[in-house]
């Protein structure tokens, strides 16, 4: 691997070894105004936009998710901890699924956790799902690193100039794969939601 394509991978490792995340005992538990929720999450997940102005969170898109019931409405224009919650998994949901997916995702999540009237509180399923989630870290970055190398034995007759972007092409190829598949599988975890739930 020559010294730019290591200079590449470092740089997408770096970037991956990064990105922020709400630890569990980081969520407010007290109840916010929108302005409050908006700010807090552009804070912690500052290192997720991909330009410096991006919002995570903007008040139409907050409103749009409760009309679309993906989240419950606010107490007298205060939002919860359980909110946050299910706003966070909104964002990491809705780059790949649709608003109709993410919302049979969370419903029963809604239904039976969101008062902790259930079992379980919305706090209880957060804290497993963030460990479940960074358990997965060290494997990610090593399939990241085996995805490189192998993108970067492809078209060993091409020049160096050619050879570079091709093989940048084949990484990104590599990766979008992953993704589509795995967006595959989720549609097909849905489906399944919703079938059960029409035989019910």
């Amino acid at each position: 691997m020559d010294k730019k394509s290591h200079d590449i991978l470092r740089a997408v490792i770096n970037e991956f070894n990064h990105l922020s995340y709400i630890a569990p005992e980081d969520v407010p538990d007290i109840q916010l105004y929108m302005d409050q929720i908006t700010t807090f999450m552009d804070a912690k997940l500052a290192d997720c936009k991909r330009h410096p102005d991006d919002k995570i969170f903007t008040k139409t898109m907050i409103n749009n998710y409760t009309k679309n019931k993906l989240i419950p409405p606010p107490d007298k224009k205060k939002y919860s901890k359980e909110h946050l919650i299910e706003l966070i998994f909104v964002y990491y949901l809705k780059d790949f699924l649709q608003i109709n997916d993410i919302r049979t995702i969370l419903s029963p999540l809604t239904e039976k956790c969101f008062d902790a009237e259930g079992d379980r509180s919305m706090q209880d399923v957060y804290e497993e799902a963030f460990r479940l989630v960074k358990s997965q870290t060290g494997y990610m970055v090593k399939d990241l690193m085996r995805r490189w190398k192998m993108s970067s034995a492809t078209f060993p007759d091409a020049d160096d100039e050619e050879a570079e972007y091709l093989r940048l092409f084949s990484f990104v190829c590599l990766l979008s794969f992953d993704v589509y598949v795995k967006k595959k599988l989720i549609e097909a975890v849905v489906d399944e939601m919703n079938f059960a739930k029409e035989k019910k």
